[in-house]
């Protein structure tokens, strides 16, 4: 018995999702007691190895085939397959991104074994997980258990946990064949998905200077880019923002956003309703400022000011060095 996290390549890196998925294998490893192994998979693939097996794992499985120098859903799901057969893990643990997206469902058809998608989290209640998923665009969470045979698929979703919470080690690696051919292998890829052009990548932002309706109008949105120079943070925006043509769909945060989890979340004139709130509040601290001292914003909020914020935004500003 075993917990099996499935990394993703991104540019011969980890991608920081599948970091965050490893902090949530380690804390479900500790509370279950059972070892986490990671699985690294593709082609040129030994850095990654070797950035992967620097954390607490048990042991670090390395697939090399040249098959997999792209990603194709027929490559990866045979590849899995193979994997999950042999080393019978108890839980596969992933994190939700674009190529999970795509593969996880067809895996989880051929090992005839239950995917759970976007989940946020979980407990324990008598020595078994209840994982957590949000429902109804976010208004409610539902408690979900996993009953029949392992292993289970489980695909936790962006800033569910904190990358920075990961645990060092120095784990083994063992390489594993598998069985691949160009037969297999139906699709022919294409170039990975970008952001649109002019986008901004805010999940990998560690400062966010985020504004909503609460800023009053367009005019004042240079306002809140100079806090977010000062600190050397990006800017984000609640969807009434985005929606009246302030700023661009690629600096929304929320459920038809982006998710995000950094450090520190600057909340301007942002009430916090729920569509907003699924999206950062997996930030690690949030201070927020709005002139609504009932505004839900301040049931997450780290540190609330109730206030004017054309009035403090730019005093904050100035005394920042």
């Amino acid at each position: 018995m075993s917990i099996l996290v499935i990394i993703e390549n991104q540019n011969g890196s980890i991608h920081r999702i599948s970091r965050e998925a490893i902090v949530g294998a380690q804390s479900l490893g500790t509370e279950l007691g059972l070892p986490v192994k990671a699985l690294v998979f593709g082609n040129n693939i030994q850095p990654l190895v070797d950035e992967v097996s620097a954390y607490d794992l048990s042991e670090v499985l390395k697939v090399e085939n040249e098959l997999l120098s792209d990603y194709t859903a027929e490559g990866w799901t045979s590849t899995l397959q193979q994997i999950i057969v042999q080393e019978s893990p108890s839980y596969v643990i992933v994190g939700h991104s674009y190529q999970v997206r795509d593969y996880c469902p067809k895996l989880s058809v051929r090992l005839k074994k239950p995917m759970l998608s976007d989940v946020a989290g979980f407990t324990i209640d008598g020595g078994k997980p209840v994982f957590t998923r949000t429902t109804f665009n976010g208004k409610l969470n539902s408690g979900i258990v996993i009953t029949g045979d392992a292993p289970a698929l489980i695909c936790f979703q962006s800033a569910a946990f904190q990358a920075d919470s990961i645990k060092a080690g120095s784990a083994p690696i063992r390489e594993v064949t598998i069985s691949l051919s160009s037969e297999d292998i139906l699709s022919k890829p294409e170039a990975p998905f970008q952001e649109e052009t002019g986008g901004v990548d805010l999940s990998s932002a560690r400062l966010i200077v985020s504004v909503g309706r609460g800023i009053g109008k367009m005019e004042n949105i240079p306002m809140a880019e100079a806090l977010a120079k000062k600190l050397g943070a990006e800017l984000g925006s609640s969807r009434p923002v985005v929606d009246a043509g302030w700023l661009p769909q690629s600096r929304q945060v929320g459920s038809s956003g982006q998710t995000v989890s950094p450090k520190l979340y600057f909340a301007l004139g942002i009430s916090g309703a729920i569509q907003h709130i699924v999206g950062m509040k997996g930030s690690k601290n949030i201070i927020a400022i709005n002139k609504d001292g009932d505004a839900p914003i301040f049931e997450i909020a780290d540190y609330g000011v109730v206030g004017d914020i054309l009035e403090i935004v730019p005093k904050l500003t100035e005394a920042l060095p």
